[in-house]
């Protein structure tokens, strides 16, 4: 499935240390999902390399991959004797299902069109082979009668699903970088020619320019670059002359390196490094998710079970060594039941032409 329908001294040891949580996210929808309690798998680099495969192979032809959580194997959906015979080719497992890549993508056009309420957000799952929807706790009863009458009408294409807690920015927050009187941070270290930068939310880049390791402190980086809504990714370049290591903050006293990026894959096992809920786990839920914040709509995101609260935004989503996403925001944790929803890095990397190290 098409991934896009569209306290550290200085801020060189806050990177070092690598993507500690952001300060300035919208938040998402939380996670209820069955499977998320279910065992999920870390992709090792030849199931990304199948993934990507598959996806440049088939395009269109396929109704989303993910990972069978008991073999760990990269399932393809498919609704033609064709594309199955495509999929076969690339070495992937073969599921046959009755909802087409076009069939969901209407949906989600419909969606788009007739149920447009702030709080929810929607996105592909592939597992179940529909749309999985969510409702925050602002969205009125006359708002979700709304929702599920034209869920109704789509048939069984649409699985909707109550969430607690509301879509909000997540300001507050711990050991950050500093902008325009607010605190955000970075998610991964990034090059191009010899230059370093990080990435971060593009929320967070649209409030300044200049960054800083400190409230009020000395510019350690000036933003380049900006995209939100629609997007959530920005990128600042080090101006401080520091070249800071290419990892991620485990909180735990060690880091863990940043080797390569990837898209996520549905069913899989990933982590969340952010400044106010350290290090937690979840799985990735769906994917090509809408997410209607109130101050407009990001597409094309990542929705997954870890934990996440105000502070955390703009963090990283990683598996193992391979760089995921860019933490964009959540309804906030009950119990380990989170909803960070993460900004793909593969998209942000390939808009500004850099990689991670």
């Amino acid at each position: 499935m098409r991934r896009n329908s569209r306290a550290r001294l200085s801020l060189s040891l806050l990177l070092v240390a690598g993507a500690l949580g952001l300060g300035a996210t919208p938040a998402t929808a939380a996670e209820v999902h069955t499977a998320a309690a279910a065992p999920s798998a870390i992709p090792s680099s030849s199931a990304y390399a199948l993934d990507a495969a598959v996806e440049r192979t088939l395009g269109a032809g396929t109704a989303g991959t993910y990972l069978d959580r008991k073999t760990g194997d990269l399932v393809v959906t498919v609704t033609t004797d064709r594309a199955e015979e495509q999929a076969r080719a690339t070495g992937a497992t073969v599921r046959r299902v009755a909802r087409s890549a076009a069939q969901l993508d209407s949906v989600i056009e419909t969606l788009e069109a007739e149920a447009k309420i702030t709080g929810t957000s929607w996105g592909i799952d592939p597992r179940t082979n529909q749309v999985a929807v969510e409702a925050d706790s602002s969205v009125s009863a006359r708002d979700m009668a709304r929702l599920e009458a034209v869920a109704e009408r789509l048939g069984g294409a649409v699985s909707i699903s109550r969430v607690p807690g509301v879509f909000h920015r997540e300001v507050p927050g711990g050991g950050a970088i500093y902008g325009g009187g607010s605190r955000c941070s970075a998610a991964f270290n990034v090059t191009k020619g010899g230059a370093r930068y990080f990435v971060t939310a593009g929320h967070c880049t649209n409030i300044s320019a200049n960054w800083s390791a400190t409230s009020g402190g000395s510019v350690v980086g000036v933003r380049e670059g900006t995209s939100f809504p629609t997007n959530d990714y920005g990128i600042v370049r080090y101006t401080d002359g520091s070249s800071p290591a290419g990892t991620v903050d485990l909180y735990n006293g060690s880091t863990q390196d940043i080797a390569s990026a990837a898209n996520a894959v549905v069913g899989q096992a990933i982590r969340k490094s952010g400044s106010t809920t350290k290090v937690t786990s979840g799985t990735v839920t769906a994917v090509n998710v809408t997410v209607n914040y109130g101050d407009g709509p990001v597409y094309g995101m990542v929705r997954t079970t870890a934990c996440s609260a105000g502070g955390d935004s703009g963090g990283a989503h990683f598996a193992g060594s391979v760089a995921l996403g860019i933490h964009s925001g959540s309804s906030g944790c009950s119990g380990t039941a989170g909803s960070a929803i993460h900004q793909p890095v593969v998209e942000a990397l390939q808009a500004y032409g850099v990689s991670v190290y």
